[in-house]
């Protein structure tokens, strides 16, 4: 689990650990907040791992800390993600290729080679002492702003549309290696970061794109994701779950 320790990632990982399972929670730089969010799932086994998903090597290591920590690997949620506001006509040409490189750096590659690590795990036969099976299960966080624009956040739109092209081309490559990939693709949630403007004025129009009046729930988010994680959503494989409320139909 990228992008364990708030949001949307730290509800993800409770609810795969209220299911039974042993969840790695993955930070950058908020320890502490990641060392919350493992002691607060229940069961036992759980573990923290650090990586700035923008070196290779650091991910590299991470992933295969928490395969040893967890015993192999049976599911990898790529959460992480950050959101810098860069529009074009209101943004230097310096500021502009900085949000360009750090948010694809973070959004889609950092994702992407989380992935190919997570992958020589999932594929390694019957895992430690042959206690499991090979194969697993890949769900990406993308978002609505893939399809619907991110004006002000261009970057952010291009990563996640992006990472729902990456996660249908792997779920052609790797289904024959019992590996399904989907994702789901939120719109607002909120979140301790978005409860600040979801409380101005600006919220009330938010809430107002969706004919339920509402933005998401982590927690509605992370019910998806748990599903597409699941044997029986095997045959979602490919799919891009949308889950913003009908405030965008595609």
């Amino acid at each position: 689990m990228t992008g364990g320790s708030r949001g949307i990632g730290a509800a993800i990982a409770r609810a795969f650990a209220e299911r039974g399972d042993r969840v790695a929670v993955h930070y950058r730089d908020a320890a502490d907040a990641a060392a919350a969010v493992r002691g607060s799932l229940p069961g036992d086994g759980h573990l923290t791992v650090r990586a700035d998903l923008t070196d290779a090597d650091a991910v590299r290591a991470m992933v295969d800390a928490a395969a040893e920590g967890l015993g192999g690997l049976d599911v990898l949620v790529n959460n992480a993600g950050i959101y810098t506001g860069h529009p074009v006509l209101g943004t230097s040409y310096e500021e502009w290729q900085a949000a360009w490189r750090e948010t694809l750096g973070v959004n889609l590659t950092g994702a992407a080679n989380v992935t190919w690590c997570a992958v020589r795990h999932m594929t390694a036969a019957g895992g430690p002492g042959g206690a499991r099976a090979a194969g697993g299960r890949i769900v990406n966080v993308g978002s609505r702003g893939a399809f619907r624009g991110e004006p002000s956040h261009p970057a952010y739109g291009a990563s996640k549309a992006g990472l729902h092209a990456f996660g249908q081309s792997l779920a052609i490559a790797l289904a024959p290696h019992g590996i399904t990939v989907a994702s789901v693709a939120p719109g607002y949630v909120a979140t301790d970061m978005t409860a600040e403007e979801l409380a101005t004025p600006v919220g009330d129009a938010i809430r107002a794109q969706s004919p339920f009046n509402r933005v998401a729930t982590a927690q509605e988010i992370a019910v998806a994701v748990v599903y597409l994680a699941s044997p029986e959503a095997a045959w979602s494989s490919g799919a891009v779950l949308d889950l913003n409320g009908a405030s965008y139909l595609r």
